[in-house]
């Protein structure tokens, strides 16, 4: 058994079949938890823990579909690309609500480490949680964080966005394209990328946009605030 699910085959295949799965079952029941990355996370969680099979043998495999983050983070320039009159149109007013959101999310993010007690490197590495893995293991490993707990962090951030998007987006009324994907890409990075390709090319291309400069911002930002509000 140990030796079937040390084959890198085993991750990549279980996790390719529970999201396929995943989005049958969506495809049918449109609902924020049917969500297929929530649905295939909690699965093979589940699978793991009740077949007893580590997880280190499971991410032989997995890591492979792991290493196609930074190509297909790329790969979000191509809709950019289609839209650049959208992105230079709006290209002040994206820049001034994402630099506020990551004012806002930061000190929010310190506030509650602060209140909750926790320690200093879980505090450091929950800062970039809105930014995309890569950014985020950059900006966690500058600020001397502890990269496993930040890429977590991150993974829920963007799993939760997913879920709860279409819900939030209806209940305040956020029927604008360029709106919908500076929110989902600015929150949710990559994740919450992938849900606004959903939805559509103008919101795909502006949260794609988003990414980038989430991170760009959360650089600059997240130092100051750990400093300012947690003495860090």
């Amino acid at each position: 058994m140990n030796a079937l699910t040390a084959n890198p085959l085993f991750g990549l295949v279980l996790t390719l079949l529970v999201f396929m799965a995943g989005v049958r079952i969506n495809e049918s029941i449109r609902k924020p938890f049917t969500n297929p990355l929530l649905f295939s996370t909690i699965v093979i969680i589940l699978i793991l823990v009740l077949a007893k099979i580590p997880y280190k043998n499971y991410y032989n495999g997995g890591s492979i579909l792991n290493d196609l983050i930074g190509p297909s983070t790329v790969a979000l320039g191509i809709p950019l690309y289609k839209t650049f009159h959208l992105m230079r149109h709006h290209a002040r007013s994206i820049v001034i609500s994402i630099s506020i959101a990551a004012v806002i999310n930061t000190v929010i993010t310190a506030l509650l480490a602060k209140f909750f007690g926790l320690s200093k490197l879980a505090s450091l590495s929950i800062f970039p949680k809105s930014v995309t893995t890569a950014m985020a293991m950059g900006i966690s490993d500058k600020m001397h964080g502890v990269e496993q707990i930040t890429v977590v962090v991150v993974v829920a951030t963007g799993i939760l966005t997913s879920v709860f998007a279409g819900p939030l987006l209806k209940l305040f009324r956020i029927k604008d394209p360029v709106a919908q994907g500076v929110t989902l890409g600015g929150t949710g990075h990559a994740v919450g990328t992938g849900t606004a390709i959903e939805l559509g090319k103008v919101q795909g291309a502006m949260a794609a946009l988003s990414i980038g400069v989430t991170g760009i911002v959360y650089v600059v930002v997240a130092p100051i605030v750990a400093q300012l509000i947690l003495g860090y």
